[in-house]
């Protein structure tokens, strides 16, 4: 009888990961790095298969998706080279699994312990960047867990032929494949299938656009960490260096827009927009032959520069786009007002020469990262000294910010006795 090439239902790829999680109880700190080291060979070693599958994705999805989320879509040997060597920075970090968090004696001889253990399964649902990929699977791999990877049609291609590499990685050290798994369905079903798979996932992370974060917010009923969405502001106070703020809003807006850290709305004080605002336009729309920006301005604004009027939703929109809502506020008490009414969570920044603005701005500000004469962009696992990340939480339960390896696990006590009774 022929074997058909039958796609593994998420069911039974669940069962699989499940099953998977005892077998990483007896690996040493050692197997795991020898592992991801291999992982990151593999990738290498696997360039010219994941730049075919690569360029089908990018070929079908051409004329579907934006120019910009192309790019966001697409690998090349440097970007690679750049996963590979994110795996090996991963390996290099210390291992949170045992880890003694606190440790006290409460009565003679009885030894109470907070210690770090893995959560077991993560799976993360994830869109249209292939570089999540093998982020994912390396921290959660360093972490102890078992990595259940859903990424969107877009990008099914590239990811499955990253995580062949990955799981020939793993098995050329004699460690089981299935510590890595791809969903192969790309329907909502299978989405809707982790968010409801309880007994099987212990964490599931959705990681992409609103309407993503939403139906699992809606819908997940296994522990469920909202991340991603980044409606970024970068506020350039009255006592501002006017370059460095304007080397930080074009950096932050231009440098790679359709990621979840760049801006999307600058504030600036009205003591320094008749300046400011005139050397922006000319640094980020007129003085930019490709990608000039789209300028959409409040009414304080469009009586200093010519831009699009700001619509009804400009200052409560991720573009992930080269488009700009700019707003004019008094100070910074309007400013951090108008910040925390419309910002997500992720990533805020102060453009100050002024102490006490910077301290009242990084004290007032609810979001994850707050910056004080930095761009947005920094808000990275790699940046941050995490080797890279999982995603990064616009929640404040259990993890926030970029989550690695420390964000991957959970605590349990134990308890060493003596023979004590109660």
């Amino acid at each position: 009888m022929m074997r058909t090439n039958r796609k593994m239902t998420t069911q039974e790829l669940l069962i699989k990961a499940k099953n998977a999680k005892s077998t990483l109880n007896a690996l040493s700190v050692e197997d795991i790095n020898k592992a991801l080291e291999a992982m990151a060979d593999a990738l290498i070693k696997n360039t010219e298969i994941i730049l075919k599958n690569n360029a089908e994705d990018i070929e079908k999805s051409r004329g579907v998706v934006s120019d910009v989320m192309i790019d966001r879509l697409s690998l090349s040997e440097e970007r690679i080279e750049g996963m590979a060597q994110g795996i090996r920075d991963v390996a290099k970090l210390p291992s949170p699994v045992g880890k003694v968090l606190k440790s006290n004696e409460q009565q003679k001889g009885l030894v109470i312990e907070k210690t770090s253990v893995p959560l077991g399964v993560v799976a993360i649902i994830y869109e249209s960047r292939p570089n999540v990929t093998s982020d994912a699977a390396a921290l959660a791999l360093k972490s102890g867990n078992v990595c259940v990877l859903r990424c969107g049609k877009e990008a099914h291609r590239s990811a499955s032929a990253i995580v062949s590499a990955l799981q020939d990685g793993l098995e050329s050290v004699g460690i089981n494949r299935d510590l890595v798994l791809l969903v192969e369905d790309t329907t909502r079903r299978s989405a809707n299938e982790l968010m409801t798979a309880n007994g099987y996932i212990d964490l599931l992370i959705p990681r992409g656009g609103k309407g993503l974060i939403n139906a699992c917010l809606k819908n997940a009923t296994v522990p469920c960490i909202q991340t991603g969405t980044g409606i970024c502001h970068i506020y350039v106070d009255g006592d501002a260096d006017v370059d460095m703020a304007l080397n930080i809003v074009e950096n932050a807006k231009t440098s790679r827009p359709s990621v979840c850290n760049a801006e999307e709305v600058l504030v600036v004080s009205k003591k320094i927009a008749d300046e400011f605002l005139p050397k922006l336009k000319e640094r980020i729309v007129d003085g930019r032959k490709d990608n000039p920006v789209e300028l959409r301005l409040d009414e304080d604004a469009q009586k200093i520069i010519d831009g699009v009027p700001a619509g009804e939703n400009d200052f409560d929109t991720e573009f992930l786009d080269y488009i700009l809502a700019v707003k004019i506020v008094n100070d910074v008490d309007e400013a951090i007002a108008h910040i925390n009414t419309h910002s997500t969570g992720h990533s805020e920044a102060i453009v100050t020469n002024n102490k006490e603005a910077a301290e009242k701005f990084t004290r007032s500000i609810d979001s994850s990262s707050v910056y004080v004469n930095a761009s947005t962009r920094f808000t990275d696992g790699g940046e941050f000294g995490l080797g890279c990340e999982m995603g990064i939480s616009t929640q404040k339960l259990h993890a926030r910010g970029p989550m690695g390896l420390e964000e991957l696990n959970t605590y349990k006590f134990i308890i060493r006795g003596q023979g004590n009774i109660r």
